[in-house]
């Protein structure tokens, strides 16, 4: 896509993510319209509160990741941050990185439905991994699902857009890979 734009999450844009997840995100499946991408964050409170504690994990540079813009409209985001930032996805995936390696991951993308299938998820993998590198860290992480029951379920990323971008497996976790690509320094 020629005029997309992919900028990393600040607490300015605070609107146009709460515009994109309550009008764009989930316009063609309503019942995940809850989320707000909150799941690594805190537990789902319902719509109203899951809202208002996004904006506020927003508002305080507790939630990282970025936003693509088609058009000055938000069409996409990725959740993307140092693997330790997310507290609840220890629970969930298991044990984290080895002692001492710098992981940055990557939990979520959301890509409207008008701009599914135009390489908007990848502008924003590949925005994530060049932040991650510019932090010092020796990897991007993430976590696709291995037979996603439905395209939803693809919210991770699907493993095929990983493997095209340089990922390769580095576990199998049950119903998830841990995949891994490892990041150039940069300086």
């Amino acid at each position: 896509m020629s005029g997309l734009v992919v900028k990393e999450l600040t607490p300015s844009m605070r609107d146009d993510f709460l515009t994109f997840f309550d009008k764009v995100a989930f316009a063609d499946n309503p019942e995940w319209s809850d989320c707000y991408c909150s799941l690594y964050h805190f537990a789902n409170r319902g719509k109203v509160e899951t809202r208002s504690l996004a904006a506020s994990q927003i508002e305080e540079g507790r939630t990282h990741g970025f936003l693509a813009y088609d058009k000055g409209r938000p069409v996409g985001w990725c959740n993307a941050a140092n693997r330790y930032g997310y507290p609840a996805l220890h629970w969930l995936l298991g044990p984290g990185p080895d002692k001492g390696e710098r992981v940055g991951s990557i939990v979520c993308f959301v890509v409207a439905s008008t701009h599914r299938n135009k390489g908007v998820a990848t502008h924003l993998l590949n925005a994530a991994c060049e932040k991650f590198s510019k932090d010092g860290l020796e990897y991007a992480e993430a976590y696709p699902v291995k037979k996603p029951p439905s395209a939803a379920w693809n919210f991770p990323g699907p493993l095929s857009m990983y493997l095209n971008n340089g990922f390769s497996t580095h576990r199998d976790a049950d119903w998830y890979l841990v995949v891994r690509k490892r990041l150039q320094k940069l300086g």
